[in-house]
């Protein structure tokens, strides 16, 4: 941190030195003006945490962000001797994913501060939701996402408005000419932590988990890290909880999770490094992980450590057994990068790196329906005879 302030009301990307930007808030007078019972009574919306964001009421872009549910993993948690493992599933926003909450607050953002054309890469959902809340503002977007990208995201992205192209590299290649567009064309760069306003969307994860515990937070939270953005926010959001009076000093050890195939916080964090390098040829199907390099790197594994946390890679295979069995077991269609945090659950537990009796909190951050499932189907035929023993 360097320090630089820069006033509200202007148009931010990153500081000076080249550094995203986080907001501040007068905490003090936060807390003399709004108490639980306050936020209680509220809708159960993001937006109900407005004390706590930057935007104005009548400056929101809204496709209706709902508080998202915490489900019981009783099945799975029973067959590891686990007291409690509560996945928040947040495949129920608009358009999807998480990604709702921090492309809701960033739209809302530039279009308040004169904002009239965005351009980010993605990896599928983030550009999905850009799509969706600059359609709904009116603002003009452009997204670049690697040419592997789930074919439904794509074309999610084109049916919600944007225009949408398909690059030949990985994303932060997709970064890099966005940046290069945003100079030629004018138009503001809404890449990840490049700006300060999707963070604090994305802290409202943090908020909504401390209420629906009764102001307790879980022992572990387990979050799938690509660009970080949501656990960063997370840590923000326990801080300021704090400052109001609203919880206490006990913070969740935050453990970001990756895949095997693209993992430089783990990296990072095993080498005792503060910066990581980028993986060169990363690879995996859970693609919202598959980021190379995060420009926050620094501030995941500050709040990983600050915690007493860790990072921790898992296999693919690993991740497409996690998924088969809670949907097989429970009834929940995880994403891939949630199924992640269930697979990295599982090793950890192996490791001994949690414990039995620890609560935790694993975050589906986008609808399983969404992604490519296998074919268990079978046929029959109605001009033959059917066996129904063998059905």
């Amino acid at each position: 941190m360097t320090g630089e302030r820069h006033e509200a009301g202007e148009l931010h990307g990153l500081s000076r030195a080249g550094w995203p930007l986080l907001v501040r808030y007068d905490l003090a007078g936060v807390k003399a003006a709004v108490s639980k019972a306050d936020i209680a009574a509220r809708p159960a919306m993001m937006w109900k945490w407005r004390e706590l964001l930057p935007v104005v009421d009548d400056a929101i872009i809204s496709l209706g962000e709902i508080a998202t549910p915490l489900i019981a993993l009783d099945k799975i948690a029973a067959e590891t001797g686990a007291a409690q493992i509560l996945v928040k599933d947040e495949g129920r926003l608009p358009t999807g994913s998480f990604k709702a909450r921090g492309l809701a607050m960033a739209l809302s953002m530039v279009k308040s501060l004169g904002v009239t054309a965005i351009a980010m890469p993605t990896n599928g959902n983030a550009g999905a939701a850009a799509a969706a809340y600059a359609s709904c503002g009116g603002i003009e977007a452009v997204i670049l996402c690697p040419a592997d990208t789930p074919e439904v995201n794509v074309r999610e992205i084109a049916a919600q408005g944007a225009r949408v192209y398909r690059v030949d590299g990985l994303i932060d290649d997709c970064g890099r000419l966005v940046g290069e567009a945003c100079k030629a064309r004018g138009w503001f760069d809404l890449s990840t932590l490049k700006e300060p306003y999707r963070i604090e969307g994305k802290k409202t994860m943090g908020l909504e988990l401390a209420e629906q515990l009764g102001w307790e937070l879980p022992d572990v939270i387990f979050y799938p890290t690509g660009g970080g953005t949501g656990l960063i926010g997370m840590w923000k959001a326990f801080d300021e909880l704090e400052a109001i009076g609203f919880i206490g000093s006990k913070r969740p050890r935050m453990v970001a999770v990756q895949a095997e195939g693209c993992a430089p916080i783990v990296n990072s964090f095993e080498a005792g490094e503060r910066h990581a390098k980028r993986v060169e040829h990363a690879h995996t199907y859970a693609a919202g992980i598959r980021v190379p390099k995060a420009i926050g790197d620094f501030m995941i594994l500050d709040a990983v450590r600050a915690s007493n946390g860790f990072a921790i890679a898992v296999s693919d295979d690993a991740i497409a057994q996690a998924v088969e069995d809670v949907g097989i077991k429970e009834g929940l269609l995880l994403c891939p990068e949630g199924g992640a945090t269930l697979a990295a659950y599982r090793k950890a537990r192996d490791t001994g790196q949690v414990s039995a009796d620890e609560t935790v909190v694993l975050f589906n951050c986008a609808a399983g329906s969404k992604y490519p499932l296998p074919d268990r189907s079978k046929t029959l035929d109605l001009g033959g005879s059917i066996d129904w023993a063998r059905i």
